[in-house]
Parts: structure tokens; sequence; C-alpha cells
């Protein structure tokens, strides 16, 4: 009895010292359990305008017209637009137009507070670049059309 008491003494012990000494501070998501905004590169703020994008970094690769790569931040993924895949028609100048707009620059990101990561891992936001939201630029342009998927901070459907 008493090495059962001292047993489960021991056990309770370790787990709330191991409770204690965990400072997990990054924020989950619970599709991915990816932490959100790793390495992020933190906005200009010389920038006045900029007080409402969460992150921003270099975009050193466009994968396709809804996804794009950013330096310190990782895959981003346009939230509530859908553009073709590779093979559709549109596929190709939805693409380009993302590259004219982003490669080799410096973006800024509102990240999706509703749902950071899509099922993919890829981070959610909207891309802005030149104060504009490329976003909402998509659609406006015919590239893309839109799609909610709640939850989700952003509504496309007032972008167009």
């Amino acid at each position: 009895m008493k090495q059962t008491f001292y047993l489960i003494f021991i056990i309770m012990a370790i787990v709330a010292i191991a409770g204690c000494t965990s400072q997990d501070t990054t924020l989950n998501d619970s599709d991915t359990g990816k932490s959100t905004l790793e390495n992020s590169t933190s906005v200009n703020s010389s920038n006045p305008s900029d007080s409402h994008y969460e992150v921003s970094g270099y975009c050193y690769h466009v994968v396709d017209g809804d996804t794009i790569d950013v330096e310190g931040v990782g895959r981003i993924r346009l939230v509530g637009v859908n553009t073709p895949e590779r093979g559709e028609p549109g596929y190709t100048s939805a693409t380009d137009f993302v590259k004219s707009m982003v490669e080799g620059k410096t973006v800024y990101l509102d990240i999706d507070d509703a749902k950071h990561y899509d099922k993919y891992g890829r981070t959610l936001a909207v891309v802005y670049i030149d104060d504009k939201n490329l976003n909402q630029e998509l659609l406006e342009n015919g590239y893309a059309e839109v799609m909610y998927i709640p939850p989700s901070e952003f509504y496309p459907y007032s972008w167009t």
C-alpha cells in the first residue's frame, strides 16, 4: 500500500513539473497542429496604412494563382478565392497575374484569425501588395472565383 502511494505521488510530481516547465507560446490550429507564423517577419512600421497586417515577407515563389511562398512565413493560400488548377483553362493567366503582382517583392499578410491553416497546412491569408488586396484583384480581374469556407474572418463576397 505504501509503495502504491509513493508511486502515485512520484507520477503526479512528474506530471506537475512537466506542466510547469512547458512554455509553448505558439498558436495552434486544431486541424493541423502546426504553430502559427513561425519565424514570421514583422511588418515595417514606416508604412502607416499597414496596421492590420500581421506579418510581411519576401515572395520568392508563386506556386499557382492562389498559392505563394513567402520567406520567413511559408506557403500561403490566398483565402476566399479559387483559381484554376494546372491543366484547367485560365491556370496560366491566373498564375502569371499573381507572379507579375508579387514575385520578388515584399508582401503583407493578414492571416485569417478564424482559421489559420487549410487542410494542406498552408497559412490562410489576404495578401497585400502596394496597398492592394491581391485576393480581391484576382476576383475583379476574372482570374478567380469566390471560395468562402467558414469559419473565416473574411467574407470574399464583399470583394466583388
